[in-house]
């Protein structure tokens, strides 16, 4: 896996992965960016949400279950003072579906979160105290 991060002037930056996607970055206004683009550490915690969310709706989909919208909301808090990395992060599922089995979606959280997701093994290797839990709400 490849990717080139360029100084676009100011605060800003671009990343374009090897795939060929790009992506803007930038810094707040009183650090001499722009606002035009999310923060790192905010493509960090996106990454994680992302990893995870392809995980979760892998497992749920070879386990049939019906799902028509799945979402997780991050709630990241980090260290005081520079570097300020992250300290915990909880992530919460949220599943839409029919007849979901809440087995199946605790069983595909657990999951994500021990054995596949990548980016959460990785930030709990780093210290990070990751946390999850799950909704199911009904289709309308």
């Amino acid at each position: 896996m490849q990717a080139v991060v360029r100084w676009a002037g100011n605060a800003s930056f671009v990343g374009e992965s090897g795939s060929g996607h790009a992506v803007t970055m930038d810094g707040p206004p009183d650090h001499g960016g722009q606002n035009l683009g999310v923060r790192p550490m905010e493509m960090i915690l996106l990454g994680l949400g992302g990893c995870a969310s392809f995980d979760v709706m892998s497992i749920l989909t070879k386990s049939r279950q019906a799902v028509t919208a799945c979402h997780v909301e991050l709630d990241a808090e980090r260290a005081d003072g520079v570097p300020s990395p992250f300290t915990k992060i909880h992530m919460h599922f949220v599943v839409t579906g029919t007849d979901i089995k809440e087995a199946q979606v605790k069983r595909a959280v657990e999951l994500s979160a021990t054995k596949y997701c990548s980016a959460s093994i990785m930030l709990e290797a780093a210290g990070v105290e990751l946390t999850h839990d799950y909704e199911i709400r009904a289709a309308e």
